[in-house]
């Protein structure tokens, strides 16, 4: 396939890099600074766990033409900055797909109105990175640990095009691709669960991953305000998917406390911090995105309400190590009592 991966960030260079290694014709567009280091220095990749540098040459172009063509063009950028590139890709009448590879909580209104339903595909990418001058530092992605990447149409069907563009991402080394009916549903879910609870409380304890796990404030807004999200997305009629993070509303708090815990204690929470640092805009972006979203349904969240005030710089950081905020041992207990009460049965009967 002729491919033109349009975005060269974290993302668009790893995916420019597999895809050519693959075998594909791939061309990266970009400008600026990041255009004049890939003529440098090409493609770099750093491994996150390992260290380990890769180089790529692949071609650059700073454009997408009306008449150029591509078998596919992958938009890897962030969604405020995508949706401006809308009439540029709008103008194009020669390429058949376009994979838009992002956050997205809007829907995809949007982008079917600007390019036609029949040449949008949704997906997301994975695993996460950031950047360090011309060198992309990356989680690692390869043959031993292999990433389980979404895609999907807007509607849900699955054609011959879906599957055809499948096979093609999965020619990347350490990828599988997964197809999903609910792929919209699914890029909403993504949002509520990172956007308006865990991004603020991030901020809130100055992006600083040791400081988040001994603030227990921080972690119980977290941890409050990811089961309001939840609600206010079922409230406004968005299925929770993967279904699997329907028992994020049922785990009793203490619980998802410590879970959240343990969260940002991994080593892949380096590269959430390093886009969070990096990508700020697209967060107040997405939050918005995700409360127009949740709107319609009327549930309400005081948790998260408190937490927007995190995403202002100027306001002062949750202090280091706070743990005013009494953790809420509802639902606990009585397991806990049947438990015991079983305990002692088994004592007596024994």
């Amino acid at each position: 396939m002729k491919i033109l991966v349009y975005g060269a960030g974290p993302f668009g260079s790893l995916f420019s890099q597999r895809l050519t290694e693959a075998g594909h014709d791939v061309y990266l567009l970009a400008r600026g600074k990041r255009l004049d280091d890939l003529k440098e220095h090409g493609v770099v990749i750093e491994d996150q766990t390992t260290g380990v540098k890769t180089e790529t040459r692949v071609p650059v172009v700073d454009e997408l033409n009306e008449s150029d063509h591509y078998d596919l063009v992958i938009v890897t950028m962030r969604k405020n900055q995508a949706i401006k590139i809308l009439p540029v890709l709008a103008a194009n009448k020669k390429v058949p797909t376009f994979l838009f590879m992002m956050n997205n909580a809007e829907g995809q209104k949007r982008l079917v109105e600007a390019v036609g339903k029949s040449r949008v595909l949704i997906g997301f990418p994975l695993p996460g990175g950031g950047r360090d001058g011309h060198v992309m530092r990356m989680i690692s992605v390869n043959k031993r640990k292999k990433w389980t990447m979404p895609i999907g149409e807007v509607d849900g069907r699955i054609t011959e095009r879906t599957r055809e563009i499948a096979r093609v991402l999965g020619s990347m080394r350490g990828y599988k691709i997964q197809i999903r009916r609910d792929m919209d549903d699914w890029l909403k879910c993504h949002v509520g669960l990172l956007i308006p609870a865990l991004v603020p409380m991030m901020y809130a304890t100055k992006l600083d991953l040791e400081r988040t796990a001994r603030t227990r404030d921080a972690l119980v807004l977290g941890t409050r305000g990811l089961k309001e999200s939840l609600r206010a997305l079922r409230r406004a009629g968005v299925k929770l998917r993967p279904s699997a993070i329907k028992l994020f509303l049922y785990i009793p708090e203490p619980l998802m406390f410590v879970i959240l815990r343990k969260i940002v204690r991994w080593d892949a929470m380096e590269g959430a911090v390093d886009h969070l640092r990096a990508a700020q805009d697209e967060m107040v972006h997405l939050r918005e995105e995700f409360f127009s979203l949740i709107k319609t349904g009327g549930e309400r969240t005081p948790v998260l309400g408190k937490l927007q005030q995190y995403f202002n710089p100027e306001t002062p950081p949750i202090p280091d190590g706070s743990s005013k905020i009494p953790l809420n041992w509802k639902g606990v207990w009585l397991p806990l009592l049947l438990v015991i009460a079983l305990v002692v049965l088994i004592i007596l009967l024994v």
